[in-house]
């Protein structure tokens, strides 16, 4: 038996995939979580072999929560399960240890297949998305230029990326400057969107 743990903030979806999970005669869902800051507490409690984490949660993403299970070495394999097919979260995903990679509205049995396969040590990526981040290539913003523009897409002003960043505003304007210019936007604020449509921020 598959011990699985569910995460996710959408309670009528999670019911659902719990219910579909449930008629597997080999997987089992002994935990079910609405919160991000509330997965590595159930998977203590539950000792779940695989967690399956939403990205888009209140208290943390599922890609942040399956970096905290990778460094404190958890050994239950996770899975993402999400709506969000952007390329930048199947990279960020792949180096934080995901083992699975599967769209929402993909059939209740390719997750289930999934979830066996990963739990074999083996990975299950979903193929248009494994395609999709190929043909994107690496992040091409710096870390740097990432907490700039990730902040200039919040609303804030340069003296206020500024001072929350401990840098001048002239070097403020170069690094969106070239944020701006690696994205081919003109603007700080589209091309913070771009950013975050390719889930690279």
């Amino acid at each position: 038996m598959i011990r699985v743990l569910l995460a996710d903030d959408e309670h009528l979806i999670r019911g659902a995939v719990a219910a579909l999970l449930g008629l597997e005669s080999d997987l089992e869902v002994v935990a079910e979580v609405g919160r991000g800051d509330e997965v590595a507490a159930a998977v203590a409690a539950h000792g779940p072999d695989v967690a399956v984490l939403d990205i888009e949660m209140p208290g943390a993403d599922g890609l942040a929560v399956a970096e905290e299970l990778n460094a404190s070495g958890a050994r239950c394999a996770v899975c993402i399960l999400t709506s969000f097919g952007r390329p930048g979260y199947l990279r960020r995903a792949m180096s934080a240890g995901v083992r699975g990679f599967v769209a929402k509205d993909a059939p209740t049995d390719e997750l289930a297949s999934a979830i066996r396969k990963i739990h074999g040590g083996g990975r299950y990526l979903d193929a248009e998305l494994a395609a999709s981040a190929m043909a994107a290539g690496d992040n091409p913003l710096s870390e740097r230029e990432r907490d700039v523009l990730r902040l200039a897409g919040s609303g804030a002003e340069t003296a206020r990326i500024a001072a929350d960043l401990h840098l001048s505003e002239g070097t403020v304007r170069n690094y969106l400057s070239t944020a701006m210019a690696k994205m081919g936007e003109p603007t700080r604020v589209r091309a913070a969107r771009a950013a975050i449509d390719m889930g690279w921020i």
